[in-house]
């Protein structure tokens, strides 16, 4: 069994930053850990993947260049940093852990996801 707890959402005016964190316990070893979003009346969408060595990192193209994803296996957590935030980033962002050797941006190759952090993006 896995917990997953986000936190480090939060309201912010567009341009802002804001960090996510994503701590887990029970079974903590993982191939991929990601972090999705789902805006009210849109389906979830993938954001970002790390690999379990924090060697291969993946993003979605509409964060491409603004968001980093980072992890911290001794601390067992994994990180969003969202820089130049845009209102159409506001949405629930969950994290998710992948044991298999999957597709990263796969929601349904992950085994255990987060309850979420709401992030709101003023404009």
């Amino acid at each position: 069994q896995v917990q997953l707890v986000e936190s480090g959402g939060g309201l912010v005016q567009a341009g802002g930053s804001l960090r996510l964190s994503c701590a887990a316990s029970g079974r903590t070893f993982s191939n991929y850990m990601g972090w999705f979003r789902q805006a009210p009346g849109k389906e979830r969408e993938f954001v970002a993947a790390i690999s379990w060595s924090g060697g291969s990192t993946y993003y979605a193209d509409s964060v491409k260049g603004r968001f980093t994803i980072s992890r911290d296996n001794a601390k067992n957590t994994v990180y969003l940093q969202m820089n130049s935030l845009k209102p159409e980033d506001t949405a629930v962002y969950c994290c998710a852990v992948q044991w298999g050797y999957g597709t990263y941006s796969a929601q349904n190759e992950y085994d255990y996801w987060g309850q979420g952090t709401q992030v709101t993006v003023s404009s």
